[in-house]
């Protein structure tokens, strides 16, 4: 069903090869959608530098996924904390597909140096996950929602927060802080952009086994263990009412539905895909 048709959907954070962002992608193009795919790097963002690499394509390889589907992408680097990258995308976005319906604001800061307990973390490490989870998601959405307004385009902004934007956890300050954040902009741009038939929505997922995960696997010599990495995430996932990890196309189900014209009156929500670990 190509529900979708006809749009344009722009996702930050979509070269990583097991991230949300390149499920995203593949989800909007089955539904019908070009895409404007960007990140800060060509192969996505690495969490853990000891852990081999592989040969994933990033970006391009995504983009190649996209047209597969019979859609168009583009795809371009883009540090989300400058306005001025942000306006020159979508200003190169515009001359490819001359519109934007859909921002998702997926991209997210590497988890590292602000997992820690406050009173060990260091400002340089609270100001690197503020300014790219919350500062960037307000940029983008900025950039889009005035593209938005000016052209009369009852578009659609997606934020990507997390359940820890509903529910604080130790040694995860400064990312409950930015997620809590998003959710808070999310309600307050919904409620702006509202008489303009833009809706504004935010995603939260919960444990998904993406990149972001493989700090679990990183040994105190700063070794990377597969092994390791996987009994971890298994103990996680026991705890999960539902019995498992939430996987990226779970998320991407969600954006894609929250992006189409079934959507359309719903506005300001926060809506968890977390298994049931948060249930408010």
């Amino acid at each position: 069903m190509m529900r979708l048709g006809g749009k344009v959907a722009m996702v930050t954070g979509s070269g990583g090869e097991y991230g949300l962002g390149r499920a995203i992608a593949r989800r909007l193009a089955t539904d019908g959608a070009d895409l404007v795919l960007t990140d800060i790097a060509p192969g996505g963002t690495r969490v853990v530098a000891s852990k081999p690499a592989g040969t994933w394509g990033g970006l391009e390889a995504v983009a190649v996924e996209v047209r597969a589907a019979g859609r168009q992408a583009m795809t371009a680097l883009l540090d989300i904390r400058s306005a001025r990258q942000i306006n020159g995308v979508i200003g190169q976005a515009l001359e490819r597909f001359g519109r934007i319906d859909i921002l998702v604001n997926n991209a997210a800061a590497p988890p590292g140096a602000d997992r820690f307990p406050v009173v060990e973390l260091s400002e340089e490490a609270w100001d690197a996950v503020l300014d790219v989870n919350l500062k960037g998601s307000f940029l983008c959405a900025k950039a889009a929602a005035t593209l938005m307004l000016r052209r009369k385009t009852r578009g659609r902004i997606i934020n990507i927060a997390s359940d820890m934007g509903k529910i604080g956890a130790a040694n995860l300050a400064a990312y409950c802080t930015s997620k809590f954040g998003v959710i808070g902009f999310t309600q307050a741009l919904a409620m702006e952009l509202a008489p303009a038939g833009i809706t504004v929505n935010a995603v939260c997922p919960g444990g998904v086994d993406t990149e972001r995960l493989d700090y679990l696997g990183r040994r105190e010599d700063g070794s990377y263990d597969p092994s390791l990495r996987a009994e971890r995430v298994r103990q996680l996932a026991a705890k999960i009412p539902l019995g498992r990890f939430t996987t990226a196309n779970d998320v991407a189900e969600l954006v894609a539905f929250l992006a189409s014209d079934g959507a359309e009156h719903i506005t300001g929500q926060a809506i968890n895909v977390s298994g049931g670990t948060i249930m408010h």
